[in-house]
């Protein structure tokens, strides 16, 4: 194997596990418990190290980021192609959606509440980005109404799972009623569709 593979496999390596734990660190203790010095100690690296593969926090959460976007695209897409009926898929995805959101939600804010340098809704996000977009929007094409733009009709689906997501964490919002919330979301966005 050439030195030049061997360094590159070497290089991604160290790169996943700086992510890898980035994302336990946020999801054990917050991301306030997310530095580059406690994540030096944490994969036995120098700071240096860190600083040679991300500029920084925000850039290693940018990387966290990715990698929740694609976790939740498959989550996503399992419910999704799981579901039955026109109104089954808006259904599943958004339970998928809220219960990601419930059940990893260091991983969420990196995603949706941190400010990240990610292009978010262009033709320059990323692919994982897309991915996951892209099953909200297949989630909600088939209650489209003739003349709906399907793009924003999944952002302003997007928009209310999130909403509920936050009114909730915040506490704003008791968690023992999401369930009937997320009906009634479902109930009223897909309406007059069989």
């Amino acid at each position: 194997m050439p030195i030049q593979t061997r360094r590159e496999r070497e290089r991604a390596e160290r790169e996943r596990l700086i992510v890898t734990a980035a994302r336990e660190l946020a999801e054990a203790e917050g991301w306030d418990a997310v530095t580059t010095r406690r994540l030096a100690a944490e994969i036995e690296y120098s700071q240096p190290v860190l600083y040679s593969h991300f500029k920084g926090k925000d850039a290693i959460m940018a990387a966290v980021a990715v990698q929740g976007c694609a976790d939740l695209a498959g989550e996503l897409r399992a419910a999704r192609t799981a579901a039955e009926g026109a109104r089954g898929a808006p259904a599943a995805v958004g339970k998928a959606y809220t219960d990601f959101a419930r059940r990893r939600p260091a991983l969420y804010d990196a995603l949706f509440t941190h400010s990240v340098d990610l292009p978010f809704a262009t033709p320059q996000a990323l692919a994982a980005l897309q991915k996951a977009f892209g099953e909200l929007l297949r989630a909600v094409e088939p209650v489209a109404h003739e003349g709906d733009d399907p793009g924003l009709l999944a952002e302003t689906y997007w928009a209310g799972l999130h909403g509920l997501v936050m009114l909730m964490r915040s506490g704003r919002l008791p968690a023992q009623a999401h369930e009937r919330r997320l009906a009634l979301l479902i109930g009223h966005f897909a309406a007059g569709t069989s």
